[in-house]
């Protein structure tokens, strides 16, 4: 039982309310519900009363065992709200609030009041219907959907007279929860995946490309071991700088993402530190975008120490300006951090924390960039040809590595398999021998905030006699991929360096000709076009081609 009445304040548009009906307001919290009713003819006469007298919506938020949490006043057409701190939403599919108001003109539930229903998952919105002159008033009641699949993700009664409505509150919300229970969470039983996502693009980008870039957010998406439930694309000739996309397209998605179950919303474009706390307010979800997701799926593929330490300062650079001491963002990445005072002085104290961080990582860097640099000098003072792999992330860099060479360095159809660059000496005929290096694969809109996760890489390539350009060519997307790589390479300041085109997975072509006819001539024209060598990485005996050329260039006149 709360004994301390004075704690609780009031919420909402307060400016302008006597005295007397702030005290009035205040009150409401000692009014008792028995748990079995929605509200009190007391209790709803009462705010009936006050919300004619200030000619505002009054609304309160009752909890399950019957005591009002919140009072909250608003303007004459609608009500705002609070955070619900005190009822996170956790796992639970309902809140375990009902919310109780009043429509001053006799107006039935609205957009807005279902919009809040569905996004903070209430267990039951209640509108008593006022007409202007008349002392009956009339109920109307809102509550979510059982099928996520049904055009609205709430079901409204039809209004009736508030002395005629009757509905057993415990037993109404126990049998909804069974409900939801059994309708939502049958993916995430099934699959065991660790989390469950929609992926969200708001975008100018024409139709096809970005359907194109969605696939390949859910391809990064499998990668990182997440579960996509939905994807939802918005085209927009403006971006919204708040929420990316339109506000009202925004609610949808949240309220989607509920509906299905889903745990975390990713964006395929980089979102700036604003908007992650923007989207943050309005859901209790994770939010990342691209970026994040690109820097987890690199700290589960890092092995090396090397490798680790790049992944890590990368995050912690990430990470940095986002960090907030409001909302459920921050909860998520420190713990827990509070609006003003002490949550203020813990936020700067993690903040100095990562700079801190930042520069012992830096530092270590530096250290191991220093070996990398001896191990460079005494392979160019041999003179012994470097050649580096690169390439579209999944292009099969790494198999053929491990083709030429005899190795095993780690392959999975996946993209980013490996992180950490792997040199291998690569033996020809008549005691000769050139260095081959494997690098990390680059992908299409590579952010510059990640270039820092690619410094070895970046280091091979400078230091490289020869770049082997690995195509994927059995991919729809070949061509697009090349142009992606070259332009990464211009970024980089690598496009003179010589290069040698080759197309992977000629194996899977023959395919193309049994599913689309029209891709088989287009991948069977690139070949010709491009003067590509094509070869499979899986099959040692189609290498022989890439190895004549490579003696070509770096033996010419021996082989003459």
């Amino acid at each position: 039982m709360r004994k301390d009445f004075t704690i609780k304040r009031l919420f909402g548009n307060l400016a302008g309310l006597k005295p007397s009906h702030l005290s009035a307001l205040e009150r409401l919290y000692r009014r008792r519900v028995p748990p079995a009713d929605l509200v009190t003819p007391e209790l709803a006469s009462r705010m009936a009363e006050l919300s004619v007298e200030t000619g505002r919506q009054i609304g309160v938020l009752i909890n399950r065992i019957g005591l009002v949490e919140y009072v909250v006043v608003g303007d004459e057409r609608q009500l705002f709200i609070p955070e619900l701190t005190d009822y996170p939403l956790g796992k639970k599919r309902l809140r375990g609030l009902r919310l109780c108001h009043t429509h001053l003109k006799g107006e039935t539930l609205s957009e807005d009041d279902l919009t809040d229903l569905a996004l903070l998952r209430l267990d039951i919105v209640a509108a008593l219907l006022l007409i202007p002159g008349k002392k009956p008033f009339s109920l109307q009641v809102a509550y979510l959907s059982v099928d996520p699949l049904g055009s609205s993700p709430c079901h409204v009664d039809v209004p009736c007279p508030f002395e005629r409505f009757r509905m057993d509150m415990l037993e109404f919300i126990s049998s909804l929860e069974n409900s939801l229970e059994k309708t939502l969470p049958t993916v995430r039983e099934v699959r065991g995946t660790e989390e469950q996502a929609i992926l969200i693009s708001a975008t100018r980008l024409s139709g096809p490309d970005a359907r194109d870039s969605m696939d390949e957010l859910r391809e990064l998406a499998r990668t990182a071991g997440v579960e996509v439930l939905d994807t939802i694309i918005q085209h927009r000739r403006e971006l919204n700088p708040r929420y990316l996309m339109g506000e009202g397209k925004m609610r949808e998605v949240v309220i989607r993402a509920l509906q299905l179950g889903a745990t975390l919303l990713i964006f395929d474009q980089e979102l700036s530190p604003a908007q992650v706390r923007s989207i943050s307010m309005m859901t209790e979800l994770k939010v990342i975008d691209r970026s994040q997701l690109i820097l987890d799926i690199f700290a589960r593929r890092a092995v090396s120490l090397d490798g680790k330490v790049q992944v890590e300062l990368a995050q912690l650079k990430y990470i940095l300006p986002r960090l907030t001491g409001r909302g459920v963002q921050m909860s998520r990445l420190m713990g827990g951090i509070g609006g003003r005072g002490p949550g203020e002085t813990k936020l700067e104290t993690d903040r100095r924390r990562i700079r801190d961080r930042i520069a012992r990582l830096e530092r270590e860097l530096k250290e191991l960039s220093r070996g990398r640099d001896q191990r460079r000098k005494k392979r160019v003072k041999a003179g012994v040809p470097i050649v580096s792999i690169v390439g579209y992330t999944n292009a099969g860099k790494s198999t053929l590595l491990n083709t030429l060479t005899k190795s095993a360095v780690f392959t999975e159809d996946l993209l980013f398999a490996t992180l950490d660059t792997a040199t291998r000496r690569l033996r020809f005929p008549r005691e000769r021998e050139i260095i081959i290096t494997d690098t990390v694969g680059f992908i299409r809109s590579l952010p510059k905030s990640l270039l820092g996760a690619f410094k070895a890489t970046l280091e091979e390539l400078r230091d490289a006699d020869l770049l082997l350009h690995l195509v994927d060519w059995s991919n729809p997307r070949f061509e697009e991929q090349i142009h992606q790589v070259e332009e990464i390479l211009e970024e980089l300041q690598l496009s003179d360096k010589p290069r040698l085109l080759v197309f992977n997975k000629s194996d899977l072509i023959p395919a193309l000709k049994e599913k689309d006819i029209l891709l088989f001539m287009k991948a069977r024209q690139a070949a010709r076009t491009y003067g590509a060598i094509a070869i499979s990485a899986q099959d040692a005996t189609t290498l022989t081609p890439i190895l004549e050329e490579l003696e070509k260039r770096f033996w010419p006149e021996e082989d003459e």
